[in-house]
């Protein structure tokens, strides 16, 4: 399976879903994404209404989006979660379909979604379906990112999203329906795109670490890190992805020894400066996109 084609930009097509209580909102928060978002939005003008958040782009995201829905909206960044939960106060219908503006909805996934929703998709509260991540050129089906499982689509009064930043994910109070189609992953554009995230993220993951009163153990860096490489590269199969396999693993052991690392250094410039927290917003601030 290669890259798949995009799809076309055809003119938005309103789905036949005449029962309003099976009506879908596409929510999807964004910054500079200009090179991916027209691909995540033509892979949604199915829903019944698309909405978009961005948090005050500097390039195209506003205008391509604008060329998809009206409803776009500009916000201050509340932190994934927080993002999150906004846009989902945000939409109309009863049904609420999270996507990342580096994602795209497969036709299989469509497909599956469109058939359930035509009928009585209510025996559920919640739909998770498998997220397949297109990384230097390859898709990656084996080790720990993927089946990587997503629960995406689900009842607006039901749900919301929860976690610690900057891994936010959504939690119903109700059964959940997982679906075998996938949420195709464009994720990161090079090595130094994923080692730049690595480093934004477990800098996120640290200081919210922090604020819970986790504090720094040497047994996180002694056995964390490979513990985590073994569990990706060996336990979920990555070395069935060869070269992509390993590097994947490392760096996500790698992220696992930095976030832990940057925790004591968290704890170091506490102990040495008491204007140290407040300064560096580690108190107040959520997580930067």
């Amino acid at each position: 399976m290669g890259k798949p084609a995009e799809q076309k930009n055809k003119p938005r097509k309103k789905p036949d879903r005449v029962n309003a209580e099976n009506k879908i909102s596409a929510c999807i928060t964004a910054c500079n994404e200009e090179d991916k978002i027209g691909r995540c939005l033509r892979s949604l003008t199915w829903c019944d209404e698309i909405i978009v958040v961005d948090s005050f782009s500097s390039d195209r995201t506003i205008e391509i989006c604008r060329e998809f829905t009206d409803r776009v909206y500009q916000h201050e960044w509340l932190g994934y979660i927080g993002q999150k939960n906004l846009i989902r106060n945000m939409a109309v219908n009863p049904w609420v379909f999270f996507l990342d503006a580096d994602e795209e909805v497969s036709p299989k996934l469509r497909a599956s979604i469109e058939k359930i929703f035509s009928r009585n998709p209510r025996d559920y509260v919640g739909y998770q379906f498998p997220r397949m991540v297109y990384y230097l050129g390859k898709w990656i089906r084996y080790g720990e990112w993927y089946p990587d499982t997503k629960l995406r689509l689900f009842l607006k009064d039901r749900g919301k999203s929860a976690g610690r930043e900057p891994h936010d994910h959504v939690i119903v109070d109700g059964p959940v329906r997982t679906l075998t189609a996938p949420i195709y992953h464009y994720t990161y554009d090079s090595i130094s795109d994923h080692l730049a995230t690595m480093n934004r993220f477990s800098s996120i993951t640290a200081r919210e670490k922090y604020r819970e009163g986790i504090r720094f153990q040497w047994v996180d860096i002694l056995f964390r890190p490979w513990w985590r490489f073994c569990k990706a590269y060996f336990f979920k199969r990555g070395f069935v992805c060869g070269r992509h396999g390993i590097l994947i693993a490392t760096i996500s052991s790698f992220a696992v020894m930095m976030k832990y690392y940057k925790l004591w250094e968290i704890e170091h410039n506490a102990a040495q400066d008491p204007d140290y927290l407040k300064e560096a917003g580690i108190e107040e601030s959520p997580g930067n996109p």
